[in-house]
């Protein structure tokens, strides 16, 4: 088929991949603008733009799609459909009616359960036994579409980052199984009554609060992870907590139990598996506690 493929952040790299492994034909790839970062300011391009270059496909990076010129440059590339995988950008109703088969969304989650900007996180962060992909056809809703196809993965005791690669890859598998039945599949309206949204992480809420239940906190923990990182204050300094495990143990919220830095909560008790200090890499709690001795009876907060 002849694509356009629309995606900005590494979850969507896979995705472009088995579409070219495909056979398909990308005649553009449409990715957000270069971003500025580093010293000197210097333009960073995003994962899929530097991956498209590296396939020689053209890139376009418009600020945005609601201009008659660049909806018109969309609808000149005469797509047989566009495949988007997180690409960040509205997208009018000129740009969705383009293609003959329309705008195909790779989505991570098992919709109508967490449309918005952060199904992997929110999955993770309610408790969901299991999440999924789905490939939904793209309407003006927020994630509203009709659905063509999904795939589940048990969430377990994996992280964000964990699943976001997981997903990642089921999504490229996914999309090429929807397009090569592109004719076929049967199209499934969402059950708006199940619809459930996933906000945007903030900095803020990654703060750990001790007053929680430890179960709660524990799935925080791998929600956050390894972006923005739950954190808490040691001694006045943060500390960025990327694992975690339950500890049959109580006490007043926030109070370290014992010298393996188990901390109570709301109720139960969370013990760190793995840290990071400001300015240094991940470390085992082992090889935390080597340089930081923990003083059962402090307050964490």
């Amino acid at each position: 088929m002849r694509l356009i493929f629309m995606g900005t952040p590494d979850f969507a790299v896979p995705t472009l991949d088995a579409l070219v492994d495909a056979g398909h034909d990308v005649v553009a790839v449409y990715s957000q603008p270069p971003s500025r970062s580093g010293r000197g300011k210097k333009e960073r391009p995003s994962p899929v733009h530097v991956r498209a270059e590296a396939l020689g496909i053209a890139v376009r990076h418009p600020v945005s799609l609601k201009g008659a010129d660049e909806q018109q440059a969309f609808a000149a590339l005469e797509a047989d459909a566009a495949v988007v995988a997180a690409y960040g950008l509205l997208l009018p109703q000129a740009v969705l009616d383009a293609p003959k088969h329309g705008c195909l969304n790779v989505h991570g989650s098992l919709l109508p359960r967490w449309r918005g900007a952060a199904p992997i996180h929110r999955a993770i962060q309610a408790g969901d036994a299991e999440t999924g992909i789905t490939i939904m056809r793209m309407e003006r809703g927020l994630d509203t579409g009709p659905m063509l196809l999904k795939g589940a993965t048990p969430v377990d005791h994996k992280t964000t980052g964990e699943l976001h690669d997981e997903l990642a890859a089921l999504g490229a598998s996914l999309i090429v199984e929807a397009l090569s039945q592109i004719d076929t599949l049967q199209a499934e309206p969402q059950d708006e009554a199940l619809a459930t949204y996933a906000p945007k992480i903030s900095k803020a809420e990654a703060k750990l609060d001790f007053t929680k239940p430890a179960a709660m906190l524990e799935r925080e923990v791998r929600a956050f992870a390894p972006f923005p990182g739950s954190w808490f204050e040691l001694d006045g300094e943060r500390i960025k907590l990327l694992r975690a495990e339950l500890a049959d143990a109580d006490g007043a919220a926030g109070t370290i139990l014992d010298d393996r830095l188990t901390i109570a909560c709301g109720s139960g008790a969370l013990r760190p598996l793995k840290l990071q200090r400001a300015g240094k890499p991940a470390m085992s709690l082992d090889d935390f506690l080597r340089g930081n001795a923990v003083t059962p009876g402090a307050q964490i907060t």
